[in-house]
């Protein structure tokens, strides 16, 4: 039987996630320009980190709630390369970001790259309480992230970050019976330092649970 091509970049791959150009370039015995023809047709996804150097078939990732996955080191966006990532995270997050909270997400060094983005149309940075925070650009968007951002602030309303907040609803989802202590104390075993009133404070902010004396209700 005839392999594809497709089974020939498998089978070279030997189990592996990630490949160069040139490794695809010579699995195939095909010029570097055909062989990124062939990436596009198959609708893979280019690195966002590594100068973009490094590949992965369609398939294989399997994206985080960001959108994001990670191999090796080498780090994948179903959104597309690094600023096409950076205007999604920024114009579907409910408050900003600061840079150590795109940082985080990302797996990078804020000064690596936020420089560079600047004055970038669809993203807008401004100073919070000391330090920069990144918005969407569209005026729409910022004004409601800015609300968001400063009444909580301001009503003095003790909650985890935005970055935080995605790990807890999602520790949630998979032990919706917990307490907020063991929700705490599960996350913290993950690097993920929240309190149990910031996780309770969280839910009854967004109308998630009722707030009871020890415990969360759904």
């Amino acid at each position: 039987m005839i392999q594809t091509e497709k089974q020939i970049v498998r089978r070279a791959m030997a189990g592996r996630k990630v490949f160069t150009i040139s490794q695809l370039s010579a699995w195939l015995a095909m010029s570097v320009s055909t062989a990124r023809r062939r990436l596009v047709s198959w609708g893979a996804y280019t690195s966002y980190n590594k100068n973009g150097q490094y590949y992965t078939l369609a398939d294989i990732p399997r994206f985080n709630e960001y959108g994001l996955w990670r191999d090796q080191g080498v780090f994948f966006s179903e959104h597309g390369n690094l600023v096409q990532t950076l205007v999604h995270l920024l114009t579907s997050a409910e408050e900003g970001y600061s840079a150590a909270e795109l940082g985080k997400i990302l797996g990078l060094l804020p000064r690596s790259f936020l420089a560079h983005f600047r004055h970038h149309p669809a993203l807008f940075r401004k100073k919070v309480d000391g330090r920069f925070v990144w918005f969407a650009a569209d005026p729409n968007i910022r004004e409601k992230q800015l609300y968001r951002r400063g009444t909580e602030k301001k009503v003095g309303i003790d909650l985890p970050s935005s970055t935080d907040a995605v790990f807890v609803l999602a520790e949630l989802i998979r032990h919706p019976r917990s307490t907020p202590e063991a929700l705490a104390n599960a996350l913290r075993a993950s690097g993920i330092k929240v309190t149990a009133l910031q996780i309770e404070n969280l839910l009854v902010h967004h109308d998630l649970v009722k707030k009871t004396a020890n415990s969360m209700s759904l």
